[in-house]
This record gives C-alpha cells, structure tokens and sequence, in this order.
C-alpha cells in the first residue's frame, strides 16, 4: 500500500511538472508576440492543457489570466466579450477547486472588474471602482507576497491617478 501511495504521488509531481512545462510553453509565446492573435492561440492551447487535466487549478488560472490581460489591452475588440466570459467561467471553476489560492482569486476578480472599468470609464468606473479596491485589498491580506495583486494594485492606482 505504501509502494502505491509512493506511485501515485511520484505520478501526480511528474504530472504537474509536465503540465507546467505545457503551460510555460504556451506562455512564452506571448514574450514573442503579444497580438490579439496570440493571445488567441496561447489561450486555446491553455484550454487543451485544461482538458488534459480538469481537476488543476493552474490552466484555469492561466485561461482567466491571458483572457482578462487580452481583454484589459484591446477593451472594445471583437472578442473581448467572449474572453470576459471564459475568464468569469474559470474564476467560477476556480472557485470550486479547494485547493485554490484564495488570494489568487480575489486577484482575479479584481482584475476582471478593472478590466470593466478599462471598457467603460465614464460608466463602470463609479459602479466597479469599491469592488476592484476590496478584491486587491483582500488578496494582499490573503498573501501580502502575491505579487500580481501587488502589479495590479499598482497599475490601478496608476490609472485612476491620471483621470
């Protein structure tokens, strides 16, 4: 029995090891080229690498990730509503998987309302401003090293400051 729980947990880091060489190829890509069409492809081949693994929280992390980062640079593109959506769909799934940094989400569900307020300043910027501010805060008291939080927080702060 022991040899099996050895095995399996051998198995589950060769696993993660190799999904996360997977994700890190498809991310290195948008160090290359960081078009919409990129973004494109770097997020359908990270919803493959979700589907090679659905219980992992990584890929849907990622998935939420480039599509809020897609949508936070080209706001009124064709397929930014879309990509808002998948990334509200992966936060939600996210959300389901117990082992998921608490932090990391509230980062994302604070990036996703920047990204709403990027969309319609005059309009979302009052109705959205209190919920980006909260999510950063709590993600930072979660994990005052989350570093994308800190970003975020930062460009958020950087962006207000110049209306």
């Amino acid at each position: 029995m022991a040899i099996t729980l050895i095995a399996s947990l051998s198995l589950c880091h060769a696993q993660d090891a190799q999904m996360g060489a997977l994700i890190g190829q498809s991310l290195s890509k948008l160090q290359e080229d960081s078009s919409p069409e990129a973004f494109q492809t770097c997020i359908a081949e990270l919803k493959r690498i979700d589907a090679m693994y659905p219980g992992s929280a990584a890929p849907k992390f990622y998935i939420a990730l480039q599509s809020l980062n897609f949508s936070v640079m080209n706001p009124h593109a064709e397929q930014t509503e879309a990509l808002m959506a998948e990334a509200e769909q992966a936060i939600a799934q996210l959300e389901e998987i117990q082992q998921t940094d608490q932090s990391d989400i509230c980062t994302l569900k604070g990036f996703l309302y920047m990204v709403r307020i990027v969309q319609d300043p005059a309009v979302n910027g009052q109705r959205y401003y209190l919920d980006v501010m909260n999510y950063y805060e709590k993600a930072l008291k979660l994990n005052p090293e989350n570093r994308l939080a800190l970003q975020l927080q930062q460009k958020f702060f950087e962006g207000m400051n110049q209306r």
